[in-house]
């Protein structure tokens, strides 16, 4: 990679000798060329590191403004840098692969220790800049070891207004304010559309912190099928009049049963939202059969465009990467279907998708449910 930054004949200070020493121009070279390959190196390590995801190209423009703002920093070591790389960038790990590169040419003797010296000094300098910025210390925090917590917190201010949104727009939607016109109706149904989808998201991004599982980690209790499905619906069903999609819950199984129900009903809920979104006309089924008197299929059918071959094999992956624009049948995020996987397997089961293009997905689970014992 070339940085243009770098490419400047002005003199750079390096060594111990004073301000007012400046560098051979061999000198320059040698410093110039050690934060380009350092650069070069660390963008390598994180385009194929599983969890970032970036492009290439993104991670290099990101890389070019580092070394621009350090080599401003070998120059004039008092004085203010100015970065306007964006946070969202893994500009910390990009600052820390740098670093190991040219840790690792100095102890094999490849680049001199007083030159070493000055480029990581240059590059504190940088993520001292960085510190100073309120967006990349907000970065920096999430991916700190409060993280999790901090993503959690938001998550959870995120939901408490959206259900007072939800509550507010179905209330209106079905007049409980006063006469709505079609088109009102319309936009309350979207309104709900979105806070719902929202607080999907929110609730996603709350398990996947605390661990998804945690719904299936108390003893199973008794609860009702006809109960789960009423549920779901009630959450769901205007979304489904807005797009204009037939609803069908449907249960020839025996109601009251043993297991666990929030896991259960979280998993019916996602599937169930997520085929709503994304089917533009017809019918979501959302169905309960025997498969034994103690084991229950629950399967969410939907007459939507289907999912792509190549998403399939990444479907339930949390950090999926990012395809090409417009390839997405999912979130980009991938966690609601990453959380039903988790659920149905911590319930001793695997969750099942079939799905043929432009003719509709189908998802399905089993698991053991023993029948309730009346009292």
């Amino acid at each position: 990679m070339t940085v243009p930054g770098l490419r400047r004949t002005s003199a750079l200070r390096v060594g111990h000798t004073g301000p007012s020493a400046t560098a051979p121009r061999d000198a320059v070279i040698v410093l110039r060329a050690a934060l380009s390959a350092s650069a070069d190196a660390a963008c390598a390590e994180l385009a194929v590191a599983p969890d970032i995801g970036w492009p290439l190209e993104q991670l290099r423009t990101g890389a070019e403004q580092l070394c621009a703002a350090a080599e401003l920093a070998l120059q004039d070591a008092s004085g203010s840098l100015r970065i306007t790389i964006p946070p969202a960038l893994p500009v910390v790990r990009l600052l820390a692969g740098m670093r190991r590169w040219l840790l690792q040419q100095a102890r094999g003797g490849v680049l001199a220790r007083h030159d070493t010296l000055d480029l990581l000094e240059a590059l504190e300098a940088v993520q001292a800049a960085l510190d100073a910025d309120a967006g990349h210390r907000f970065a920096a925090r999430l991916g700190g070891t409060d993280g999790l917590s901090l993503l959690v917190d938001v998550a959870h201010d995120m939901r408490s207004p959206l259900g007072s949104i939800l509550f507010l727009a179905e209330q209106m939607r079905r007049g409980q304010s006063g006469a709505v016109t079609d088109v009102q109706e319309r936009q309350l149904g979207l309104i709900y559309g979105a806070a719902l989808g929202l607080s999907t998201l929110a609730s996603d991004v709350m398990d996947v912190a605390r661990g998804a599982d945690a719904l299936v980690a108390l003893e199973p209790h008794p609860f009702s099928i006809t109960g789960v499905f009423e549920s779901v619906r009630a959450l769901v069903q205007p979304m489904a009049e807005e797009r204009g999609l037939v609803l069908r819950f449907e249960s020839s199984v025996a109601d009251a049963r043993v297991g666990h129900r929030a896991a259960i009903q979280r998993v019916v809920l996602n599937l169930v939202t997520n085929a709503v979104k994304f089917t533009s006309a017809g019918e979501i089924a959302v169905l309960a059969t025997h498969v034994s008197p103690t084991r229950v299929r629950f399967e969410v059918r939907d007459t939507g465009r289907g999912i792509p071959e190549e998403v399939l094999g990444t479907l339930f992956d949390a950090s999926r990467r990012r395809l090409k624009p417009g390839q997405y049948v999912f979130s980009s995020a991938g966690l609601g279907l990453s959380i039903c996987q988790k659920l149905v397997q911590a319930m001793g089961e695997e969750l099942l998708v079939a799905s043929v293009a432009a003719g509709g997905s189908a998802f399905q689970f089993e698991v053991e449910l023993a029948r309730a014992v009346r009292s």
